[in-house]
């Protein structure tokens, strides 16, 4: 009789936990998809403008750390008269955005939204998320800018300072 019982609970327990790793992974898939077409938006928006919005679309779909960093590579451009940026447009990974240019987004096993672009570069995004599932809204808290994982937030902290 022990054994049936036990048997019982652990059917239960698995039936409880596949639940579980289900609503994880059904969340995990809906936060992608949210993380993917926030960055799709945010392109779309830059295509539409040809990269004229002001302030730049990225200023406007950043979180507050990524926005504090971008005020602060503005005040020293104000103060310096000269540019602490990377020296492109970092959307685009060029100087000279080919606004037309095929883009395909995806997630990267790190939880990046990598946007490869027809010019072969690759842009990779991090975002931060907030609410939860539906009502579920993501702000860009990176970017990041080569393959040696170098971010856009860290270089204008260091660099614009």
């Amino acid at each position: 009789m022990p054994t049936h019982y036990s048997l019982t609970l652990l059917i239960i327990g698995l039936i409880a936990t596949n639940s579980a790793i289900a609503n994880i992974v059904e969340s995990t898939q809906t936060y992608a998809a949210i993380k993917i077409a926030t960055i799709s938006d945010m392109y779309q928006q830059d295509v539409s403008n040809q990269g004229m919005d002001n302030p730049i679309v990225l200023q406007q779909y950043a979180d507050p750390d990524l926005q504090a960093a971008m005020q602060i590579e503005q005040d020293y451009f104000d103060r310096e008269q000269i540019s602490c940026h990377v020296g492109y447009d970092v959307l685009w990974d060029s100087q000279d955005p080919d606004y037309a240019q095929d883009k395909q987004f995806s997630m990267t096993n790190q939880g990046l939204v990598q946007v490869s672009l027809a010019h072969g570069s690759n842009v990779y995004y991090e975002l931060s998320c907030s609410g939860i599932d539906d009502d579920a809204s993501c702000r860009v808290a990176d970017v990041i800018l080569n393959e040696d994982s170098k971010s856009l937030r860290k270089h204008l902290l260091e660099t614009c300072r």
